[in-house]
């Protein structure tokens, strides 16, 4: 494809997310939104009406399309990006990848086969506050890392438990900063699958922590390091750093009593602004039109979908197949 031409773009469920798409689509400069396909007739017409495009069947789409995203619920994952693949359609598919794993290895097969570009929805990691950070943490001796994903329920329906919904963002981020195997896991949860707590150990002896939660009525995007070096508080929704370094603790007298006096030196990275949604799709595009590796690839999505499974059948008790700690074997 020339660098000069335009992809075609589209999206399969225009949900709750699937509509960001579609917009972000709409507004980039080197797409063109040939089409929404949506279960629901009324709002793929509502959808494509909105943008100027055209409400197609699915199998129309595929076939019309350079880049497509995925954003139907995660037990038709498999099947539709499937079918995109053997259409020689790039694919972005929401997160989770998959439902089951199997399905996640053989759809990571078939994309390689294929040659077609296979991106997870990870948004989180093209959030401008995740670029910054990823120049922070290599310098850092880091202990523990602690990730709080918050929030009230949302006035729709969520099949995924807060594990697979809210927290598999967190998983993914922090594979992607420490990049060790992982060598223990312990969770609970309770709500009825709406919160859950985890502990994950790392082979280098990095300890995370992460919580999600659909029952809280505040929401909260926020994660900390604690590091040899320094101390570091990340809030995603504001998209802001503080680095806290060299704190003093000491017993200061004044007017005859001693009180307790605390300080440190804060530095605040500059972040650039940007919508993550924006950058993710860009960054898709992008690897679609030059046949390069996308930055959040199948098997990061599979990896991040393996721990999450193991959370969610320790703090629920959901059946899954023996667990192996986020280790990828495709068949040759």
């Amino acid at each position: 494809m020339s660098s000069n031409e335009r992809i075609k773009t589209g999206v399969i469920g225009v949900g709750a997310m699937g509509k960001h798409h579609a917009r972000v689509y709409n507004e980039l400069c080197d797409c063109q939104l040939v089409g929404i396909a949506d279960a629901d007739t009324s709002r793929a017409r509502e959808i494509a009406d909105e943008y100027g495009t055209d409400a197609l069947d699915t199998d129309e789409l595929i076939e019309r399309a350079d880049a497509v995203t995925v954003a139907v619920p995660t037990p038709y994952h498999y099947e539709l990006a499937s079918q995109c693949i053997k259409a020689e359609t790039d694919i972005l598919v929401e997160k989770p990848l998959v439902e089951d794993e199997k399905n996640g290895r053989e759809l990571i097969k078939q994309a390689d086969e294929a040659g077609v570009t296979l991106q997870v929805g990870h948004v989180e990691r093209f959030n401008p506050v995740t670029d910054t950070l990823m120049d922070i943490v290599p310098d850092l001796d880091v202990i523990s890392v602690k990730a709080e994903r918050l929030g009230p329920q949302p006035d729709r329906a969520i099949q995924d438990s807060a594990v697979t919904d809210l927290m598999i963002h967190d998983i993914d981020l922090h594979q992607a900063l420490l990049d060790q195997p992982v060598s223990a896991v312990e969770a609970s949860g309770n709500a009825d699958g709406r919160y859950a707590t985890a502990t994950v150990e790392f082979d280098d002896e990095t300890i995370a922590k992460l919580t999600a939660s659909r029952v809280t009525q505040r929401k909260v995007r926020k994660l900390t390091i604690t590091a040899e070096q320094c101390y570091v508080i990340v809030d995603y929704l504001d998209q802001s750093i503080e680095i806290h370094r060299q704190s003093v603790p000491e017993y200061v007298a004044e007017d005859g009593d001693v009180r307790y006096r605390h300080e440190s030196i804060v530095e605040n990275p500059a972040v650039d602004n940007g919508e993550p949604l924006k950058h993710e799709l860009q960054s898709f595009v992008d690897a679609a039109r030059t046949e390069t590796e996308p930055r959040v690839t199948g098997k990061d999505g599979l990896r991040s979908l393996e721990l999450a499974k193991e959370i969610n059948r320790k703090a629920f008790g959901s059946p899954t197949r023996p667990w192996r700690c986020c280790t990828i074997e495709l068949e040759p």
